[in-house]
């Protein structure tokens, strides 16, 4: 055993030999949860301030629509002295709303980066002002009278979820225990469908989605971003990050007592020391050398396949254009905003219903 490994063993809990290690029991005898309300908090709290504002922001410019190609038409007109031409308006319309998916490529691909230096905790917080600096342009575009800066915030809202939905599934699965890692999460999953249909909600006729109020559809935002800004600072760091990049090995048993709510987590820190001692041996390798190896191939494309098939099914430009295809399909216009808040309202119940579904289909799997 290496001098680290000894540090860990020595920091741990000990436990008797009655007991298996990591395992809390009641006086009874009965299991206790490896969990605490930090934990809950922490996935609750991070899903709200990250995925929900992407599904939010899926479909949020569905209802405004017609407002805001007002809003370029009057633009164009007070800056060039006649209205804006059909195809170009439709050209800054289709950019107002595929530059979301190009923003969120880029923070796809900052990730990374920031997630190392940073971590994950702190690249959600950071993540925050990305949120709260779109929602502002984005608002304050009307008062303005400038629609490229509905533009650049939907861009920077972009980044905003690329940067969310890489590093919340990361934070989440390393704060938790393996026993429910699966379930929460689906935590992020779940909070896109609620934020699609808030979105929609917030949409109708009677809320938000009005002439003289749509600009606030989008200053919505900034709620969300302030709550995880101002609760993950009292949360921990994940530990997982903290004992492999920081080699903070104290602070990473602290986390897992925090999040776990309990004092022995000597279990959780030998699954620790075995996944290091598995990254010492093992090398990296590319994309193409994991599809030419036979014993992850199948795995990889599984992945692949999948991830693919659910993106490349237009889901997400559904939700930017629910109301255009309902009004192309013939649906009465007054119906429309209530037919489209239905589509959100059982996305979410199938999303939540998978949860329960998933568990029972897979319980006694190891």
């Amino acid at each position: 055993m290496d001098p680290q490994e000894l540090s860990l063993v020595a920091l741990a809990p000990n436990v008797s030999s009655s007991q298996a290690p990591g395992r809390s029991s009641t006086p009874g005898g009965r299991r206790r949860k490896d969990w605490s309300w930090s934990l809950i908090v922490a996935s609750l709290v991070g899903a709200f301030g990250s995925s929900f504002l992407y599904g939010y922001n899926l479909s949020v410019v569905n209802a405004p629509m017609p407002y805001i190609k007002a809003f370029y038409n009057e633009s164009w007109e007070r800056r060039y002295g006649h209205p804006i031409e059909s195809d170009t308006l439709m050209l800054l319309w289709s950019v107002t709303v595929s530059i979301f998916a190009i923003g969120g490529l880029v923070g796809t691909l900052m990730v990374k980066l920031i997630g190392k230096v940073l971590g994950r905790k702190y690249t959600l917080l950071i993540n925050n002002g990305f949120a709260i600096t779109a929602a502002l342009l984005m608002a304050c575009s009307l008062w303005a009278g400038a629609f490229e800066m509905l533009i650049v915030g939907r861009f920077i809202m972009g980044v905003d979820g690329g940067i969310a939905l890489s590093a919340l599934p990361m934070y989440l699965g390393e704060i938790s225990p393996k026993e429910i890692r699966g379930s929460l999460g689906q935590v992020t999953a779940i909070f896109i469908c609620i934020g699609v249909f808030t979105g929609q909600l917030l949409g109708l006729p009677e809320l938000l989605g009005k002439e003289s109020t749509w600009p606030y559809l989008f200053g919505v935002i900034v709620v969300p971003a302030i709550v995880q800004l101002v609760s993950l600072p009292f949360l921990p760091e994940s530990p997982r990050y903290l004992f492999f990049e920081k080699h903070d090995e104290e602070g990473a048993m602290k986390a897992f007592q925090t999040f776990l709510g309990k004092e022995d987590i000597s279990r959780e820190m030998e699954e620790v020391l075995a996944e290091s001692r598995v990254q010492r041996n093992i090398q990296l390798v590319s994309v193409l050398e994991l599809l030419r190896s036979p014993y992850v191939r199948w795995q990889v494309l599984t992945v692949v396949i999948t991830m693919a098939c659910y993106q490349l099914c237009g889901l997400n430009a559904i939700w930017f254009y629910t109301n255009s295809i309902f009004e192309t399909a013939g649906i009465p216009s007054e119906k429309i905003p209530y037919i489209t808040l239905s589509t959100g309202g059982i996305e979410t119940l199938a999303a939540i219903f998978s949860v329960s579904t998933l568990k029972t289909l897979t319980s006694g799997t190891p």
